[in-house]
C-alpha cells in the first residue's frame, strides 16, 4: 500500500499554539498565516507593512472569523526595528511556540541594510540571527518549541567569503550572494541546533525550501516572466515544505524539508539533503561568530 503523501490535512490542531511568522503578507508566509490560522493558532504576522498585513488579516477573516492574527511590524534590514520587535513580544507574550523564519529577498540590485550589511545577506540571515536570538527567552518557554528556517535550492551555489561577507572588496554578483544568503541559513540552522541538543533544550530546529515556487520573492529577476508562469508551482504546494517544518511530529531537529519531484523544484514535501558545504562544521562556527560580532546580539 503506497504511503499518504504529506498534506496540510496531516496537520495537527495548533490551538493554543503562538506562532510568529515574519514576512507574512504575500507568498509562502501568507498562505502559512491562512493555513495555521485555520488550525487554530494564534500567529503573530512580523511584517515591514503593516497595512498590507492588515489586509491579509482581513481577507483571511472573511473565510474564517474565528482567525486569530496579529499585525506587527518588523524590518529585519534594521537591527533597531528587530530589537523593537523583540521588546513589544516580551512585553505582551509569555512564550513563544514556533517561529517561521520565512521573510526573505531575492537577486535584487546591490543596496546596504541601515547597519551596513549587504543587503541579501543582513536581511535573509543577519537580521533572521538578531531576531531569533532576542525572542530565544520566549521560544524556552514555548510547549514543543519549533524554530523553523526558510533556505532554497539556491544554497547549492553559495560560497560565502568570510573576509568580504559584505561585498566591499568584490564586484557584486546579485545571485551569487542570494546564494550566500541561503547557505548561510543552513549554516545558522545546523549551528543552532547542535548549540540547543548541548544545552539539552528541547526545541525543535528544522529547515525547509519551497522549490520553484511562484511568489514576490522573484520580481527582481526574469523567473517573473514566462518561464515562471509556466514552471513555477502554486504557492500552495510551495508552503508544503514550510508547512511540514513547522508542524510534523515527527521531524527531527536538523531535518530539512522540500518538494519531492522534478530535482526538489515540484511536489509535496519530502526530507532532502543539502549539498556537503553547508554540513561543514568550520564554516557553521566561523559564521555564527561573525553574526554574533556584526548584530551584537550573543545567544
Amino acid at each position: 500500500m503506497a504511503s499518504t503523501k504529506w498534506n496540510t490535512g496531516l496537520i495537527p490542531e495548533q490551538k493554543n499554539r503562538v506562532i510568529v511568522i515574519t514576512g507574512a503578507t504575500s507568498g509562502l508566509g501568507k498562505e502559512a498565516t491562512r493555513v495555521l490560522a485555520n488550525k487554530g493558532a494564534k500567529i503573530i504576522m512580523a511584517v515591514r507593512n503593516v497595512k498590507k498585513g492588515l489586509d491579509v488579516v482581513n481577507e483571511i477573516s472573511k473565510i474564517n472569523d474565528r482567525s486569530d492574527i496579529i499585525v506587527k511590524e518588523l524590518d529585519l534590514a534594521s537591527l533597531k526595528s528587530v530589537h523593537r520587535f523583540a521588546d513589544e513580544m516580551r512585553r505582551e507574550y509569555k512564550q513563544i511556540d514556533t517561529l517561521i523564519n520565512n521573510a526573505g529577498i531575492m537577486m535584487c540590485p546591490f543596496s546596504k541594510t541601515d547597519d551596513n550589511f549587504e543587503i541579501q545577506m543582513g536581511t535573509n540571515h543577519l537580521g533572521h540571527f538578531a531576531l531569533t536570538g532576542l525572542l530565544m527567552p520566549l521560544i524556552k518557554k514555548g510547549n514543543n518549541a519549533r524554530i523553523v528556517v526558510t533556505s532554497s535550492i539556491a544554497h547549492k551555489f553559495g560560497n560565502i567569503n568570510f573576509s568580504d561577507i559584505n561585498w566591499e572588496k568584490r564586484k557584486y554578483k546579485t545571485n551569487r550572494a542570494y546564494g550566500d544568503s541561503k547557505i548561510a541559513n543552513l549554516y545558522f540552522a545546523y549551528e543552532l541546533s547542535r548549540k540547543l541538543k548541548s544545552q539539552n533544550q528541547n526545541i525543535k530546529v528544522t529547515i525547509s525550501h519551497p522549490g520553484w515556487t511562484k511568489t514576490e520573492l522573484q520580481r527582481h529577476t526574469n523567473l517573473s516572466g514566462l518561464l515562471n508562469n509556466i514552471f513555477a508551482q502554486h504557492v500552495n504546494m510551495g508552503t508544503q515544505p514550510t508547512l511540514r517544518a513547522a508542524t510534523d511530529p515527527t521531524a527531527e531537529s536538523g531535518d530539512f524539508y522540500g518538494p519531492a519531484k522534478h530535482f526538489e523544484m515540484h511536489g509535496h514535501p519530502v526530507k532532502v539533503k543539502s549539498n556537503k558545504l553547508s554540513h561543514d562544521k568550520e564554516a557553521c562556527s566561523r559564521l555564527w561568530d561573525i553574526s554574533e560580532q556584526l548584530t551584537g546580539i550573543s545567544y
